[in-house]
């Protein structure tokens, strides 16, 4: 077996994602979502009520590029704001009837499952090793 190099195997990581986000959001539209809004929509169906901030530190992005993702899910009618109970100066979040419909849920959970189809568990937790490493030595690198 031919060991791939490390650009080999990076460039074929950035290439999937490519792959992944173009083919997640073709998909995707006809229920009116994206890649990114799609996975802001899922982790807060998680954590309804959440703060714009909680949500952002979840989904390890920054708040001003949630606050977009955010505009356009309340704009379609997946996601309303409500003065936060605890502090009247913040916004919590909370999935609407539309946001909460199973056809967006099952969709995201179909897609999911798809992209893993016929890998075994084994593999899929070696993949999820090696990510977790890259994952670490950006933070690292970050550090530096």
């Amino acid at each position: 077996m031919i060991m791939p190099t490390s650009s080999t195997f990076l460039d074929t990581l950035l290439h999937l994602m490519r792959d992944l986000r173009r083919s997640y959001d073709a998909r995707a539209s006809a229920v009116g979502l994206t890649l990114s809004r799609a996975r802001a929509l899922t982790m807060l169906s998680r954590m309804d009520g959440a703060t714009q901030a909680d949500l952002a530190a979840a989904l390890e992005i920054e708040a001003p590029t949630l606050k977009r993702q955010i505009d356009a899910l309340e704009h379609a009618g997946f996601v309303e704001r409500r003065p936060a109970a605890d502090d009247g100066r913040k916004n919590a979040l909370f999935l609407t009837d539309r946001g909460r419909d199973s056809a967006v849920v099952d969709f995201t959970r179909r897609m999911r499952a798809e992209l893993v189809a016929g890998i075994p568990a084994e593999d899929l937790a070696v993949a999820q090793s090696v990510l977790d490493r890259i994952a670490a030595n950006i933070a690292r690198l970050d550090r530096e």
